[in-house]
């Protein structure tokens, strides 16, 4: 556990507490580490919601399928940040979602309860820990909303340049990677994946864009046709 200290000191639920502060807030909460292999799910759509996640190796992505099998991937997380919290502080009574996996993972489960309740040795830097929960629900719906956005775009093309443009600028350089193979993305815009392919050779024929696999370069123009 010690080796993931930094990790979780960096991470938003723990921020601003010393190793020794992270060692007796761990005992508290009674944090568990599980081992995820690449498409296992974490979360079940269905199960009870209670557990927060947080991610201290590899990678998972939230997703939803509906009554016909579609699947919708509504956000990622990587090492050191946080899934599951807004259900489970929301005391939703079952998942409308499902976390998995995307390779090779470790987890550490939180019950959400011992999270909000200042435990019985009152521990000063309880505050501190509820505090964090909160911005970190208020960054993931901030985090959904920027997602509407690209939703709300009208052509997969639109969708494509919205989406391409803020991961452009939110790296701050015209190169960068996201999370994505092309059926995700596909997943995540909710768009058909023979569309969103031809529009991106279209993009990358017009001079807009150049890739390789989930690797990106927006040209400087691009950012006016977006």
């Amino acid at each position: 556990m010690k080796k993931y200290y930094p990790l979780l000191q960096k991470s938003p639920l723990f921020s601003g507490l010393s190793a020794e502060e992270l060692a007796a807030m761990l005992g508290c909460l009674g944090a568990e580490i599980r081992l995820a292999a690449r498409n296992q799910a974490i979360f079940s759509e269905g199960a009870p919601a209670g557990q927060l996640g947080l991610v201290l190796q590899g990678a998972v992505q939230i997703e939803r399928i509906d009554y016909f099998g579609n699947r919708s991937i509504l956000a990622t997380r990587e090492a050191g940040t946080l899934f599951g919290e807004a259900f489970a502080c929301a005391q939703t009574e079952r998942l409308p979602v499902s976390v998995v996996a995307m390779q090779e993972s470790e987890i550490m489960l939180l019950d959400c309860r011992r999270v909000l309740t200042v435990c019985s040795s009152a521990c000063s830097f309880h505050i501190r820990l509820v505090r964090n929960l909160l911005q970190a629900v208020a960054a993931s719906n901030l985090q959904l909303t920027q997602k509407l956005e690209f939703l709300s775009q009208r052509t997969t093309r639109k969708k494509l340049l919205t989406y391409l443009t803020a991961q452009a600028k939110a790296a701050g350089t015209e190169k960068f990677t996201i999370p994505f193979d092309r059926q995700a993305l596909a997943d995540y815009l909710e768009v058909e994946r023979s569309a969103m392919s031809a529009e991106l050779s279209k993009l990358r024929k017009e001079g807009l864009l150049e890739y390789h696999k989930n690797h990106f370069r927006l040209l400087p123009h691009a950012f006016k046709s977006e």
